[in-house]
């Protein structure tokens, strides 16, 4: 028999093996071959035919051809930073359509809805701790805005009280309280916006430029603003004391704590945290021109007069120590970290004054 040949080793080794079975089948005797070995030839047969026949089957051919071949005539034709990203595959002996155009990516429609401010307005009851500086940072607004929209507050905002209700704006601006012969013009004028700001907004519900007000009622002018008026405390005004201490120039810090508010445009002081009854003191040498109680918002109050143009306020203290006229010196304990008058908890309130200008304390403190 004649050996065939074949290119691929794999093919090659199968046929010879095929062979030695034929010559072994030929010198083949029934009496030498157990049941056990004849059924391990006979499975052996069966694969080697197997084996033989799945040589003989061709893998289909694969062509890659156009998206359009599957999607004809729909698609647009191909920009030059487009590419082809389909493909099909053909069997050896099928036809192939010719065509061009990619295949896009549709877009997922969805709808973009924007964030819309806040119209409405809050009710805030004040908790222990709270500073109108923390309660503005809370919702978003300056803190001047919690004071416009509050009369107690306005001209005092130390004056709060666990428990008070606050109003709360959802923008910056004046809660304004209309009065008999206002307009939106006048309104306007007074809080130096344009009359456009308050008729726009969706919460004052205007029909336009001549829209009756309503004594009584309330309208919110966003982007209005209020001059600051500074507190006043009837002080001691009578001759100074011949002993007086004449203040340096430099100040102390008057109390050990950590800062609960700082300096802003409505709160010219600084807010001192600390633990009731902890000693607070002179800043600086001079003499005791008020140490009383205040109506005002401050509690119990000491103001020093530094004989310089200068004066120190420390408010809100449980307990007082010296009395007008009194002349003290750097560094002496005048008082007690308290929470009288409007106070959210135990703090000092301490101003610096320069001939009755607030100045920001943290310039001064060493």
């Amino acid at each position: 028999m004649t050996n065939p040949t074949s290119d691929d080793p794999f093919v090659s080794a199968i046929q010879n093996s095929w062979l030695r079975v034929q010559a072994r089948v030929a010198n083949f005797s029934w009496s030498s071959i157990s049941g056990l070995r004849l059924a391990s030839h006979i499975g052996l047969v069966i694969v080697i035919i197997g084996v033989l026949a799945l040589t003989q089957v061709k893998p289909p051919e694969w062509q890659a051809v156009t998206a359009s071949a599957l999607i004809p005539d729909i698609q647009p034709s191909p920009t030059p930073d487009q590419q082809e990203v389909v493909v099909r595959v053909v069997a050896s002996g099928g036809s192939s359509v010719k065509s061009s155009g990619p295949l896009t990516r549709a877009a997922v429609p969805f709808t973009i809805i924007p964030d819309r401010p806040r119209t409405d307005i809050i009710t805030y009851e004040v908790q222990p701790g709270d500073t109108v500086f923390g309660i503005a940072e809370k919702f978003g607004i300056k803190p001047e805005t919690i004071m416009w929209s509050n009369p107690v507050l306005e001209q005092n905002p130390d004056l709060l009280r666990i428990g008070d209700k606050l109003v709360i704006l959802p923008v910056d601006g004046v809660y304004h309280k209309i009065k008999e012969g206002d307009t939106i013009a006048k309104i306007a004028k007074k809080y130096k916006v344009k009359p456009e700001t308050i008729i726009n907004f969706e919460w004052n519900n205007l029909d336009g430029p001549d829209a009756t007000l309503t004594p009584g009622e309330y309208l919110i002018v966003p982007g209005g603003t209020k001059p600051y008026v500074a507190r006043t405390v009837k002080i001691y005004r009578g001759p100074i004391p011949k002993n007086a201490k004449r203040g340096t120039g430099n100040f102390v810090w008057p109390v050990s704590g950590y800062i609960t508010q700082g300096f802003w445009n409505n709160h010219r002081a600084i807010d001192i945290g600390s633990w009731l009854g902890n000693p607070v003191v002179a800043s600086d040498s001079g003499y005791v021109v008020y140490a009383s109680w205040d109506r005002t918002g401050y509690g119990n109050l000491i103001i020093i007069d530094h004989g310089n143009g200068y004066r120190t306020y420390y408010a809100h203290l449980s307990a007082i120590y010296v009395r007008v006229g009194d002349s003290v010196a750097q560094g002496q304990q005048i008082g007690a970290v308290g929470s009288t008058g409007r106070s959210t908890g135990p703090h000092l309130h301490f101003e610096i004054r320069y001939r009755n200008v607030q100045r920001n304390p943290l310039g001064f403190l060493r």
